[in-house]
């Protein structure tokens, strides 16, 4: 069942489309990366689907419910969970803040989130701004996690982590479906990105290239010669 369909998405910034006609579904329990080179419209797209792009048109429909008409606040309030490539934690406030500032006052919701991350529940009390990269990542899942959201938008999730913490954030969003979370992922690591996805979508100025079952895609001659050949190798 699709929990996320698109239809001609169009959009950007000014009088200059981004986004240029853009069919896209992801289904519910899944896991889906889009990749593409830089200003191919990944990020735009993610936007779009958050609500976030200031010009938007076509249609989005998320478990069912056209969202088109809805601002940002609403389109969470439904089920969506976004975490951005920048400013996706308060530095200023320690871990256990940043999850009380999104749940209130559900000290339940809190403490199955420690569970889930043992490493913050270590450091709750450590503010936000102290912490590695990989431990600033964690908490921004942690938030997004809150109020339970049937779907995540991650937008770049390794953009500024050290090589050797990606493949301990490639495993936490591997595990997401497990906690009833389908996974759009925005990726610049597309061959690590896909090696955990469901299927994969390569964007190419603001279109659909290539989409299909990830095992698919990473074995493509063509993919790999045109997307993916260095895409995830210089970072």
């Amino acid at each position: 069942m699709s929990i996320l369909t698109i239809r001609g998405l169009r959009g950007g910034y000014s009088e200059v489309d981004i986004l240029n006609g853009i069919d896209l579904d992801l289904d519910d329990g899944e896991i889906l990366t889009v990749a593409g080179t830089n200003g191919a419209g990944k990020s735009t797209l993610a936007k779009a689907i958050v609500g976030l792009l200031p010009r938007s048109s076509g249609t989005i429909s998320f478990m069912g419910k056209d969202i088109m008409p809805l601002s940002a606040e609403a389109r969470m309030g439904l089920g969506m969970g976004y975490v951005p490539q920048v400013a996706n934690v308060f530095a200023n406030l320690s871990i256990l803040e940043n999850l009380q500032v999104v749940a209130g006052s559900s000290r339940q919701r809190i403490d199955e989130l420690f569970e889930t991350f043992p490493l913050l529940a270590e450091r709750r009390r450590m503010r936000a701004g102290s912490l590695s990269g990989g431990e600033r990542q964690q908490l921004a899942f942690a938030r997004a996690l809150v109020p339970k959201p049937r779907l995540m938008l991650l937008d770049e999730p390794t953009a500024a982590l050290s090589p050797n913490k990606v493949a301990d954030s490639f495993a936490l969003i591997r595990r997401l479906p497990s906690l009833g979370v389908s996974v759009l992922i925005v990726e610049q690591r597309a061959r690590q990105s896909l090696a955990i996805s469901n299927r994969g979508c390569i964007l190419d100025s603001g279109l659909v290239a290539l989409e299909g079952d990830a095992k698919t895609l990473l074995a493509d001659e063509k993919a790999a010669e045109l997307y993916l050949g260095n895409i995830g190798a210089s970072h």
